[in-house]
């Protein structure tokens, strides 16, 4: 499968795009989590969606890969700014309403985009989301494990970020409380992707800073009602950083979203052994 990879400007800024398929297919807007970039949606999975006739789009989003790069510490912008930039890519690209599947993050600006710019989607999957977007505190919902509270109090220091073998390991060791504890770790595979990452990004000390500091703006739970989008919630039932209630309590507050959980699966990406359900369900909610 060819992946066209291009620059396009929007809102003062360079993201990079790759685009798969046939453009007059229903089109599927990929969004990443944060630190992460379009590298992290899989090339097998976009295959099998290109393989049921879509269109599969990933973006870089600010101070991901090859997209524009801000002063590390210093973002200069805001959660809104990615939603607005996904908006502006979405009507650049000619594609009119996007399917969008957001991840973490990502899911976080397919929520309020979906809620701010409707006519720009044409449907709704959030992965490893939280009702009301990350940086917010969900009172009634459970808080992240205890492995991973006790994996952010003893977290390493950044590496030396001109070190490529040291920032390939702080990215693998990084990974690896997020995974399910009921699958083996691949470390083998996880090394060669961080090194693709690490390979690919303009600023990857920026990358892996930048967007933990962005300002996640005003909670929105209490408009998630007004969604009228086919939604899809997908969420692991390992998941560390937001319990599997987390996912549960997005999709009660959408009307008519459908809630699908996905086995031995923590706060990843879509890791391959889900695609079996994942990519039916998705091809499915987008047809």
């Amino acid at each position: 499968m060819g992946s066209l990879e291009r620059i396009i400007r929007v809102n003062d800024v360079d993201l990079c795009v790759a685009s798969a398929g046939d453009p007059g297919d229903p089109a599927i807007v990929l969004l990443h989590g944060a630190g992460e970039s379009l590298l992290a949606w899989e090339p097998g999975f976009v295959e099998r969606l290109v393989a049921g006739g879509r269109y599969v789009v990933r973006v870089d989003s600010r101070d991901a890969g090859r997209s524009t790069t801000f002063p590390v510490g210093e973002p200069g912008y805001g959660l809104d700014d990615l939603v607005a930039d996904t908006a502006s890519l979405i009507r650049e690209l000619g594609i009119g309403r996007a399917h969008l599947v957001g991840m973490s993050q990502g899911s976080a600006v397919a929520q309020l985009l979906t809620l701010d710019h409707p006519e720009r989607v044409a449907s709704l999957t959030i992965a490893s989301g939280t009702p009301g977007g990350p940086g917010h505190t969900q009172s009634d919902l459970p808080g992240i494990s205890p492995e991973l509270e006790k994996y952010f109090a003893a977290e390493e220091p950044a590496p030396d970020w001109a070190d490529r073998d040291a920032v390939v390991d702080y990215l693998v060791e990084g990974m690896r409380p997020f995974a399910a504890h009921s699958r083996p770790f691949d470390t083998a595979a996880q090394r060669a992707q961080a090194e693709l990452v690490v390979d690919r990004a303009a600023n990857i000390a920026a990358q892996l800073t930048n967007p933990y500091l962005i300002d996640a703006g005003r909670p929105w739970r209490d408009r998630l009602g007004h969604i009228a989008i086919p939604t899809l919630v997908l969420h692991g039932d390992e998941d560390p950083l937001f319990p599997i209630e987390h996912g549960r309590a997005l999709a009660a507050e959408i009307p008519g979203a459908r809630f699908v959980p996905l086995e031995r699966t923590g706060h990843e990406t879509l890791p391959s052994h889900t695609w079996d359900a994942v990519v039916p369900e998705i091809l499915s909610h987008t047809a």
